[in-house]
């Protein structure tokens, strides 16, 4: 089977759909193609990566390294058996939707080929309370990080077009080892991954320096 995009997602803010009745743009909707490019900085920039699409949690949300979210398909196909209902492309909040692509076994550094543009993977998508929320399931949180698949956030080497139907080709895969869950499972306290992770340097600075000091206030 051909790895392949089989929805492009956007969406702008709405008011109570976050915790709290906080406006939140998690609520991206189906649409034929979108302009990707590099945001900028997480405070300053542009917040999303797709042009069209808005991020209004600039603080957790957004920039180079969060330009654009990436879900399988066979992902929200899991869930939407466990939870007995339909889950539809979207409703994660991603910008991708993907077919026959194994995104949570993607190596933090890949590199896709899609439509015209250059993706890079940086990482995975830390639930918060919003997508609690948003889902409406009891303890959906807890449920989501303990599956630990949480899609990948990417970063836009070169912009263009990425359209419905695209192929996904990866064009270049680091050595390390190190995939999605992996660094998921450092952020969220697994000591011995956040040391393989920051062995490894495979995240930018910020959030490089950012698990650092978490590592240092854990070890005694």
């Amino acid at each position: 089977m051909t790895a392949r995009i089989r929805s492009v997602n956007v969406g702008g803010p709405r008011a109570g759909v976050g915790s709290r009745g906080r406006a939140s743009a998690i609520d991206k909707r189906p649409v034929a193609a979108v302009e990707v490019r590099d945001p900028g900085p997480k405070r300053g920039g542009l917040g999303s990566g797709v042009v069209g699409d808005d991020v209004v949690s600039r603080k957790h949300h957004g920039g180079s390294s969060q330009a654009v979210y990436a879900v399988a398909r066979e992902e929200l196909d899991h869930w939407g058996a466990e939870l007995g209902r339909e889950l539809r492309d979207g409703l994660f909040g991603e910008n991708l939707t993907t077919a026959d692509l194994d995104v949570d076994g993607a190596l933090v550094g890949e590199r896709w080929r899609v439509g015209t543009a250059l993706l890079e993977v940086t990482g995975p998508r830390i639930p918060c309370a919003t997508f609690g929320a948003w889902m409406g399931e009891r303890g959906w949180v807890q449920r989501f990080t303990e599956r630990g698949r949480t899609g990948a956030y990417l970063a836009v080497l070169e912009p263009g077009t990425v359209s419905v139907g695209d192929v996904v080709e990866v064009v270049e895969r680091p050595e390390h080892g190190i995939v999605v869950p992996r660094v998921f499972r450092a952020l969220c306290g697994d000591l011995e991954a956040a040391h393989q992770v920051l062995g490894a340097r495979v995240l930018d600075p910020q959030h490089h320096a950012e698990l650092e000091r978490s590592v240092a206030r854990r070890t005694p």
